[in-house]
């Protein structure tokens, strides 16, 4: 007998290396958009979650940006059946203005998820491919990030499971036209307001052409180098923290100033973090006027972080405060 489509075996693989962890009768959600990534994550989940004991399901989050969005999220609650799934919901949600359009979206959608997660129990599939993680590299390599952000968006995260990662968005547009679906196509991913969808249509093109092919696996490859490096430092810093916290009140200086600029960066974050300091609004310039301190102690000042948090240095330990306690 002739198996599958290639593309479609292809996603059907990544879905069952993504879910094999889990308890069988665990509920499985794609988070669905109607586009050729996550329809093809929810139509090979369909076929794959019964062979591996577990429950199948869709969400579709109906941001109202566009006339007729609630139409197509009822489409697809519709067609849920017959890909196999057996729970199928569309939440609308009221989006927001902060950070701009794409944040303000992703964060309402993001909200919508958390809750139905929480409410039904369930593991969310987000698809997410192999080029959305290279466009996510090129657009924090552009704001000048470390290594943890270089890394991408994780396999793994909470009750979220990105199963394509390596694969390409080409090849889920092959997979839906072998199923016999027709995706739809957001207007929002042709919109040159927007900063990926500059990385997508001009950018990531352009390397192709003066670099040759390849670009986009070389950058997701980045970003699993990136991440297992990311791993290592933040366990050690991990290690060191809680060290330096059973040693009493603040951080050694001498401790501290014996450690790799990595390690002794994220160890300093997560004391300003867990003295009040919002991780959203502690950047690395921040982090690095704090680390003069102790690699260039002359007797200065203190160092203001966000959210009220100071930092001083006394007594050969680092100290941090908070107006607000």
């Amino acid at each position: 007998m002739m198996g599958p489509h290639p593309a479609v075996a292809d996603v059907r693989r990544a879905i069952r290396e993504s879910l094999s962890d889990l308890d069988e009768g665990s509920l499985v959600l794609v988070a669905c958009s109607g586009g050729a990534d996550s329809l093809a994550l929810a139509a090979c989940l369909g076929f794959v979650a019964p062979r591996l004991g577990l429950r199948a399901g869709l969400v579709t989050v109906d941001h109202d940006l566009q006339p007729g969005s609630r139409s197509r999220a009822d489409d697809l609650v519709r067609l849920s059946p017959s890909l196999g799934l057996d729970v199928a919901e569309a939440v609308t949600v009221q989006v927001g203005t902060l950070g701009g359009p794409e944040a303000a979206a992703r964060i309402a959608r993001y909200a919508a998820l958390d809750e139905v997660s929480a409410r039904l129990g369930a593991v969310v599939l987000l698809g997410h491919t192999r080029d959305d993680q290279a466009e996510t590299v090129l657009l924090r390599l552009a704001r000048g990030s470390g290594a943890r952000s270089l890394s991408g968006m994780a396999e793994v995260s909470g009750v979220y499971r990105r199963p394509l990662l390596g694969v390409s968005r080409t090849r889920t547009e092959e997979a839906c036209a072998a199923l016999g679906l027709i995706p739809w196509h957001d207007p929002h991913n042709d919109d040159p307001r927007f900063t990926r969808v500059k990385v997508r249509q001009t950018l990531l093109p352009l390397l192709e052409s003066d670099l040759g092919p390849g670009i986009a696996d070389a950058l997701a490859r980045t970003a699993r180098l990136c991440r297992d490096d990311a791993d290592a430092l933040d366990d050690w810093a991990d290690r060191v923290y809680a060290e330096a916290r059973d040693l009493g009140t603040g951080l050694s200086t001498a401790l501290l100033a014996e450690l790799p600029a990595a390690v002794r960066r994220r160890v300093i974050h997560r004391a300003a973090v867990a003295a009040g300091s919002p991780p959203s609004a502690l950047a690395a310039v921040h982090i690095e006027e704090a680390e003069r301190l102790i690699t260039r102690w002359t007797g200065q000042k203190g160092v203001d972080l966000p959210g009220g948090v100071g930092v001083v240095r006394r007594y050969g330990r680092l100290m941090f405060t908070s107006s607000l306690s």
